[in-house]
């Protein structure tokens, strides 16, 4: 009896702070907390989706082209090939830390960095030819803040790569330890997935 009482009394010291939390779930908090920020995000396109079918709907005949003005589609869609180009070097990234193969790691986001990159600068020289502001128009006010918000998530996801590919150079991912690659990837197909929406509407409707 009495050491069993010791036995209570030494497993009571060794434990320290509060009891482990009881995880119900089998889907890892870092994963979980990626979908529902995009799924956050999702509902924020909508909302700029909904006013742009509005506008549309309102201007009816006036919508693009306005006073002879077009969307470089040709452009627009040489950039979407660069940027859905983007996903599959991330992916072969993502299969390079789960395979211990650190070369196509960093081959990889070190590609799909200068591809997001590539994206960017070509979407902000169409902004400075493209003959309209946002102010000129409803038009115009939908065009750049739908397309600008892409843009924005676009920055977002070349910031998490660069940091996951300043740490693959560094060494710091394994084949069961790649969350730091996992993450920003699937943020990273998200943004060229809703872009394909982004062209398909602003661009080709």
């Amino acid at each position: 009896m009495e050491s069993a009482s010791i036995a209570s009394d030494l497993a009571h010291e060794e434990h320290h702070g509060p009891p482990a939390p009881n995880v119900s779930s089998r889907v890892e908090a870092q994963f979980l907390g990626m979908l529902l920020f995009i799924i956050s995000e999702i509902m924020l396109f909508g909302a700029f989706f909904t006013a742009y079918f509005f506008i549309r709907v309102v201007a009816g005949d006036e919508w693009f082209p306005i006073a002879g003005i077009s969307l470089p589609k040709a452009v627009a869609g040489v950039n979407t090939a660069i940027l859905i180009s983007s996903s599959f070097t991330m992916h072969w990234a993502l299969e390079g830390a789960r395979n211990e193969n650190r070369n196509a790691l960093r081959v990889g986001l070190l590609t799909t960095t200068l591809l997001g990159l590539t994206f960017l600068a070509v979407q902000v020289n169409e902004y400075v030819h493209i003959g309209f502001s946002p102010q000129d128009h409803a038009q115009g006010t939908i065009f750049y803040g739908l397309t600008g918000l892409h843009g924005c998530h676009v920055f977002i996801g070349l910031t998490l790569l660069t940091f996951a590919t300043i740490r693959a150079f560094r060494g710091h991912f394994t084949a069961k330890e790649h969350r730091g690659v996992e993450v920003p990837g699937i943020y990273w197909h998200f943004v060229d997935v809703m872009w394909i929406f982004v062209y398909s509407t602003v661009y080709l409707l």
